[in-house]
């Protein structure tokens, strides 16, 4: 598809394609408009104003729209970070209410499957098989955490104990899969389509009504174009998660790792993966 192709490019590259389309378009709109100009009278000039002002406004409802499409997207994807780290937390902190050696091996998971997260985080959400074996690496690793979850809750079946960290491991698994789902949740294609065709005919119309009236405005029409141009950056940008200027900070991530720093792991009992 179209926009899957426009994926393997950055967005700062559509962009400047975009002004310099919009450029060119609004030159050969200023051609047509001054080849026409002299068999044209002042009642098809001024439909053509009122015309050029319905597809500004159509252009400027679109940026808006769509800009807070991507925006209520970005927003999801902080506050999922947040709360996979706040759940993350949690499970540190009750895994050390398991009965002994079950604390140590859980914390010792905990740390790696912190570690995953910290570095599945750092790559491109186009690179499919690294981060399909990252995935297969969590759940992994979330599998040994419930068994042992299970085998804790065995020997010591107490709610306040194995109760608590059993619902704190459902919540950080949860969390996990929810994260997931807002890294693949981008603007629908068909709006991204339809901005960029009003776009570049936003810019004809400019052009051709300049021609119209036989006078050509550079400034304002090189100024307009790259100030649309860097909305639409923006927009992109905020669309392409872990492949953008604009990513989620991850610190909420890495300083799970102090809380390891405040536990005391005197020694971590071998993890039977048979088990």
């Amino acid at each position: 598809m179209l926009t899957d192709l426009l994926y393997q490019w950055s967005s700062l590259s559509i962009s400047l394609a975009l002004l310099v389309m919009m450029v060119v378009a609004n030159e050969c709109g200023f051609r047509l408009g001054r080849f026409i100009q002299k068999n044209t009278d002042d009642e098809v000039k001024s439909l053509t104003g009122a015309i050029q002002g319905s597809i500004l406004g159509l252009l400027a409802l679109l940026l808006g729209f769509t800009f807070s499409m991507s925006m209520q997207r970005y927003d999801s994807r902080v506050m999922s970070l947040v709360s996979e780290s706040n759940a993350i937390g949690t499970t540190v902190l009750r895994a050390q209410l398991l009965p002994s050696p079950y604390d140590n091996q859980s914390l010792s998971l905990l740390e790696r499957y912190i570690d995953n997260r910290i570095a599945i985080s750092a790559i491109d959400i186009t690179r499919d098989e690294e981060r399909m074996a990252f995935d297969k690496n969590t759940q992994q690793l979330q599998k040994q955490l419930w068994d042992i979850a299970i085998q804790s809750v065995k020997i010591e079946p107490v709610a306040v104990t194995s109760g608590n960290y059993l619902t704190a491991l459902n919540e950080m698994i949860d969390a996990q899969s929810q994260r997931n789902a807002f890294l693949i949740t981008r603007v629908p294609d068909v709006v991204l389509i339809l901005l960029f065709t009003v776009f570049l005919s936003s810019g004809a119309i400019l052009g051709y009504s300049s021609g119209l009236s036989g006078k050509r405005v550079l400034a304002p029409t090189l100024l307009v174009s790259f100030l649309l141009s860097t909305i639409v950056f923006i927009i992109l940008d905020l669309d392409r998660p872990k492949r953008g200027y604009i990513k989620v900070d991850q610190n909420n991530l890495k300083e799970l790792k102090l809380l390891f720093q405040q536990t005391d792991i005197k020694s971590l009992s071998p993890i039977k993966t048979d088990q």
